[in-house]
């Protein structure tokens, strides 16, 4: 079927009481293995790029790779901006297909936020695309985001926030970061509740990649509506090709090496879908 945005999928999510997985992908095979995986368990599924990934390749390139294989898919998929920064990827996604942006500006202070937020709505709404933001800090690394410290998301300013800007999505800081963790992360679950109780927009969960699988379940049952996994796709993907090169030194088809990356994904994102329960609610 043809791409979705991520409304109704997150309107579900948070009626029913499960998360739809959020993947980054980096290339074709990652991509195919994600929806591989979500077809296999009737899923739906977000695959998503960030800033750094639309330099590697352009956001017309990805949107299309995953048109074509969405095309011919009987899930609903849809392509999403992850960690947008700036007004400027948040156009060119948009006129390039995506059906689901994400702005973020954290980094900035609460009243600069809102305002590149608000336009990045204003630029959405002309395509009918639902558009994500954040509040609060995701600690660690996510290609160009990067924050030494995690921030954790004010209730009342959430409150604000998604008044002021008119969002769809927001991502919260409870604690989590971005790539691995150096030691056992540690959710302010209190605070994810606090905020459930006050906001009433999908609420989506960054940095789940070395989370437990009971940690991601609990913040769902908290009301967390999407969940995003990237470094540990990342981490699959490349171990299937050194697995591959270790075994077979003497290969220099790009092939194979990709299919063993597949493969390691899919099982990956698999696991996933069932941590957030999403399978069979395509």
């Amino acid at each position: 079927m043809p791409l979705v945005t991520s409304q109704k999928m997150l309107s579900d999510a948070q009626k029913n009481g499960y998360a739809v997985g959020a993947f980054n992908v980096e290339n074709m095979e990652m991509a195919m293995a994600v929806i591989a995986a979500a077809e296999e368990l009737c899923a739906p599924v977000m695959l998503q790029t960030t800033s750094s990934t639309l330099k590697y390749a352009t956001p017309e390139m990805f949107c299309a790779m995953v048109s074509a294989l969405a095309k011919d898919s009987p899930i609903p998929i849809t392509v999403h901006l992850d960690h947008g920064s700036g007004t400027d990827i948040v156009e060119k996604t948009l006129n390039a297909g995506y059906t689901s942006v994400m702005i973020d500006g954290s980094q900035l202070s609460f009243e600069d936020n809102i305002k590149i937020t608000q336009q990045s709505v204003a630029m959405a709404k002309a395509f009918n695309v639902p558009v994500e933001a954040e509040l609060g800090r995701v600690g660690g690394k996510e290609d160009e985001t990067e924050s030494a410290e995690a921030s954790g998301t004010d209730p009342q300013e959430a409150v604000t926030f998604v008044k002021e800007t008119g969002i769809d999505s927001l991502a919260i800081g409870i604690g989590t970061a971005h790539g691995f963790y150096k030691g056992t992360p540690v959710l302010d679950k209190k605070r994810l509740a606090e905020i459930r109780a006050v906001v009433d927009i999908p609420l989506v969960l960054h940095g789940a990649s070395g989370l437990s699988d009971k940690d991601v379940q609990d913040c769902i049952a908290l009301g967390i509506c999407k969940v995003n996994f990237a470094t540990e796709l990342r981490v699959a993907f490349t171990d299937g090709i050194k697995q591959t090169l270790a075994e077979h030194p003497e290969t220099f088809d790009p092939k194979p090496l990709g299919k063993t990356g597949i493969q390691n994904v899919k099982e990956l994102v698999a696991n996933k879908i069932k941590v957030c329960g999403c399978d069979g609610k395509a």
